[in-house]
């Protein structure tokens, strides 16, 4: 049997979070990050999106109402990425953080992007990055990926925004 390959189109469409604190969740997602709601499901449920997609984030408290974090060394979702079209916005998401003092729990430059890591009120991981082009991300001698951690140089970042 020939091995499959997944089409190279195809994306993960959506996240759906079991949340503690729906109301927490939105200041956090819609507030802070500035996702749109697209619908809500009573006080139980949110879906929420960028650019009017129908949602690539749910959030519900249907099993998880008033439930405390899911452990750190259990097994469960390591973070959410959220892939932003340009550095210019991930310097924007950056500024609006520190302005809200919310903390970071890590900034990196893994040579193919650069991300900024926090947790929501749920202590679920959310990774902010960009991607690089394609043609600058590093490469060894055979031709694989070099992918590496990093500190993220924060100064270089906020300079995009041109402060």
């Amino acid at each position: 049997m020939e091995a499959y390959k997944i089409p190279a189109q195809t994306r993960i469409g959506h996240v759906h979070l079991k949340v503690s604190d729906l109301e927490k969740s939105l200041s956090f997602y819609s507030g802070l990050l500035g996702f749109e709601i697209t619908t809500m499901y009573g006080d139980q449920a949110a879906f929420i999106s960028a650019g009017g997609y129908h949602h690539h984030i749910g959030l519900n408290t249907w099993h998880s109402q008033g439930a405390p974090p899911a452990s750190v060394n259990g097994v469960g979702l390591y973070h959410t990425a959220i892939l932003y079209p340009d550095r210019k916005d991930l310097a924007e998401i950056f500024e609006r953080i520190r302005a809200a003092n919310y903390p970071l729990t890590g900034a990196s430059d893994h040579g193919v992007s650069e991300a900024l890591y926090l947790d929501d009120p749920d202590g679920h991981g959310v990774e902010l990055y960009w991607d690089r082009p394609k043609e600058l991300w590093p490469k060894k001698a055979d031709g694989t990926l070099e992918m590496y951690t990093r500190p993220l140089d924060l100064v270089s970042l906020r300079n995009e925004l041109n402060l």
